[in-house]
């Protein structure tokens, strides 16, 4: 790798804050990986219920659907102090769970798991909006690559340590790590040194504020595509996700081989989560996000092709493919939206492209009783390359909405 590739991704590394963002992400993200399989475990083995289990995930997802809404916390104050408590909330309701024993305090479990996901929107809207006042705006894009490293990884070790902490202590053993994971977070975001100002008061109707990052993103050009683009992705990635146990099924394994196409997807998260700064330099944004969404749909048509050496290629590029437009979406909004707005653009644009995943769970899950698998992914593939040759079409030049000074992207 050249030092012009490079030196982006020293400078981000040897940034003290960005440092500390990272430290945090990866903290917090190993006790919420850790608790996201041992909730639906501890659920399994008190009911025997797999619906009921499967609720774990939906509790925890079910906030994103009011991210509009819950964005607006974000724009209401300084950042950094809510990022603080928003660690520290769910690390208090964490402590709760050590009392479930039994079916009848479910309940309780998952109404944590609830919070635990609406806090988790203020969270990434308050991240995101501060991560764009601390770093500089060129570097975005290499930050965001590594902030999704540092979340894959996560997901690759966490899983494990979390199913062996709880076969050893039970779910209260994982609660209280993540609780501490939490704490310690709180802790590194207490340490950035981002000066930031007071917020103006709010003006208007609280719901024409709560709607001002919906009319911001669908009026600008650039945010637009990217963000629509990245919500039909995530709807195939979610049918993608539903046909998997078909997939393996028609390799000829056990559902076990599962974790091994996720291990081998989530390395070339990994990988192209270094990749994204260059990336989005040298192709820019709309390009680098149509690359990856054209890898994603020949990777998903070839999963029909049942023949191991494929599987596993695929899943590398599936890896690769589906963070490229989720970065680049990502990285536009917080480079084309004024501060005031960004917590709730924020917040918005995940609802618009994260929650078509649930969605295209839901479907695939029964999409794949009633028709042939390997013709649903040859279709999904179909959709992806075409979705990739709308969003690589040159786009009109974009305006910013507010201008935006050098001190507005790093007060610091």
């Amino acid at each position: 790798m050249t030092t012009k590739t490079t030196w982006p991704l020293v400078r981000v590394l040897g940034d003290r804050d960005a440092g500390l963002y990272l430290c945090g992400v990866v903290v917090s993200g190993f006790g919420t990986s850790a608790l996201w399989l041992a909730s639906g475990v501890w659920v399994k083995d008190l009911t025997g219920s797999d619906g009921l289990a499967a609720l774990c995930m939906l509790a925890m997802w079910l906030p994103t659907l009011a991210g509009p809404l819950l964005g607006t916390l974000a724009d209401r104050g300084r950042r950094r102090p809510l990022l603080i408590g928003t660690n520290l909330l769910p690390a208090a309701l964490l402590l709760t769970l050590l009392g479930v024993g039994t079916t009848a305090d479910l309940w309780l479990l998952y109404a944590v798991l609830f919070v635990y996901g609406a806090t988790g929107v203020v969270h990434d809207a308050a991240e995101s909006a501060l991560v764009a006042t601390a770093i500089e705006p060129s570097l975005l894009g290499d930050f965001n690559g590594l902030r999704m490293t540092a979340n894959e990884g996560m997901k690759l070790l966490a899983p494990p340590t979390g199913a062996g902490l709880y076969a050893a202590y039970g779910g209260a053993g994982v609660a209280l790590l993540d609780a501490a994971t939490f704490v310690l977070a709180a802790g590194l975001y207490a340490m950035l040194r981002v000066r930031e100002s007071r917020p103006a008061r709010p003006t208007g109707s609280g719901r024409r504020r709560t709607m001002a990052g919906a009319r911001h993103l669908w009026a600008h050009p650039v945010l637009r595509p990217l963000v629509l683009a990245g919500g039909v992705t995530m709807l195939c990635a979610g049918l993608n996700g539903a046909m998997v146990y078909a997939v393996v099924d028609d390799l000829g394994h056990s559902p076990a081989y599962i974790g091994v196409l996720y291990a081998v997807q989530g390395a070339g998260s990994l990988v192209v989560g270094l990749l994204c700064g260059p990336g989005l330099r040298r192709l820019g944004t709309r390009r680098f996000a149509a690359s990856g969404v054209a890898l994603l749909a020949l990777a998903t048509a070839l999963r029909a092709v049942p023949w191991d050496p494929v599987a596993l290629v695929c899943c590398a590029a599936i890896g690769l493919g589906l963070p490229a437009v989720l970065i680049a979406a990502l990285t536009s909004v917080q480079r084309e939206t004024p501060g005031a707005l960004l917590g709730r653009v924020t917040a918005t644009a995940h609802t618009l492209v994260y929650a078509p995943n649930v969605v295209g769970l839901a479907a695939g899950a029964a999409l794949v009783e009633l028709v042939s698998h390997r013709l649903v992914l040859v279709a999904l593939g179909v959709a992806l390359l075409v979705t990739a040759v709308a969003l690589g079409q040159s786009p009109a030049r974009a305006e910013r909405t507010a201008p935006r000074s050098p001190s507005d992207a790093s007060p610091a």
